[in-house]
């Protein structure tokens, strides 16, 4: 009979074994990341064809920044639905470290110390959010959509209800958010580092394997000895963090903090998600995914301004996305 010890590092193992399986997916999960990478070149024929403007220099380069803005929270809620969870909060966060650090900047506050004050603020209310539902066991439903209000609800009242101005500083602040360095957007460049290190994390860290092992079977990684509550507050902690940061890319591309900034956000990061192939019950997907989602859908929704369709029927199209991408997850899952 196995000691204890040795059941428990068997455990251990065979959990970050299961995830790494899902992580790289096996045949099933490159076949679906080649159809959507394929449905995203399709996308990007039919765009060029139906409007001779998508394929402007000036046109790709608004995409891409689009792109990048909902790509960041997008990693953030990769991590987060990895587990089984949601995010519902990270707009409102957005909003809330966005008049902060807009205020900061106008009274004249050195640029270093806004950027450190915005992702801490981010990290901060994540860190609520984890603690609410590890340690409160609340549902995370129920706590990120307490967040929301509550955020919005601070940052309405820190702004009075007014946008805030960046004051003298919109200028020495446009690097992060309007600047380009060899004409690609510098919001770009945080996207793809941003991705990378999220790949790395997920990939080939134990960080990353014990998610995944959460996201599979939560009781069966406890029993394991996978730090389950530890692990489920990270994930919040990275959403936070990485809400605060592109809170501070939105101020720098607008000029000016909004109170109403990033309304909404929360539901394009999860449309992205799971259009990237990521599964709402958790353990399937990665940041790969979720980078071509990011693509489809900043793709799609220029495409549909170009040709002048109202944003109401947007948000149609996006809606049916989710739902037609978590039939065709659903229907993969039980074959």
């Amino acid at each position: 009979m196995n000691p204890p010890e040795a059941t428990m590092t068997s455990g251990t193992g065979a959990a970050a074994t299961r995830g790494m399986r899902r992580l790289i997916g096996g045949t099933g999960g490159m076949l679906q990341k080649a159809g959507i990478g394929l449905a995203l070149v399709v996308l990007i024929v039919l765009a060029s064809v139906l409007s001779p403007y998508f394929l402007q220099p000036g046109n790709v380069l608004n995409v891409a920044r689009q792109i990048s803005i909902i790509g960041i929270v997008a990693v953030g809620m990769t991590f987060v639905i990895l587990t089984g969870g949601i995010d519902l909060s990270v707009g409102s966060m957005l909003g809330l470290v966005a008049v902060v650090a807009a205020q900061q900047l106008q009274n004249g506050v050195a640029v270093p110390l806004v950027i450190a004050l915005a992702v801490v603020i981010g990290t901060a209310l994540g860190l609520i959010n984890g603690l609410g539902i590890t340690i409160g066991g609340i549902p995370p439903f129920i706590m990120t959509l307490g967040m929301l209000v509550m955020a919005r609800g601070a940052a309405l009242t820190y702004a009075q209800g007014q946008p805030v101005s960046l004051g003298d500083a919109k200028d020495t602040f446009a690097w992060l958010g309007r600047e380009a360095i060899a004409g690609i957007p510098v919001p770009v460049f945080i996207f793809a580092i941003v991705a990378i290190v999220g790949v790395v994390i997920l990939r080939f860290t134990t960080v990353g394997r014990y998610i995944y092992a959460i996201g599979s079977n939560r009781e069966a990684a406890r029993l394991a000895g996978v730090k389950v509550r530890t692990y489920t507050a990270l994930v919040y902690v990275i959403s936070g963090f990485l809400a605060g940061l592109t809170a501070l890319i939105w101020i720098s591309r607008l000029t000016v903090g909004e109170p109403t900034a990033g309304t909404g956000i929360e539901l394009d990061a999860i449309a992205v998600v799971v259009i990237g192939g990521t599964s709402l019950f958790g353990g399937e997907g990665g940041i790969g995914g979720t980078v071509i989602g990011a693509m489809i859908v900043g793709v799609l929704a220029n495409v549909l301004n170009l040709l002048g369709v109202s944003p109401f029927t947007q948000q149609i199209v996006t809606g049916a996305l989710i739902v037609l991408a978590v039939l065709l997850g659903r229907v993969r899952r039980l074959g």
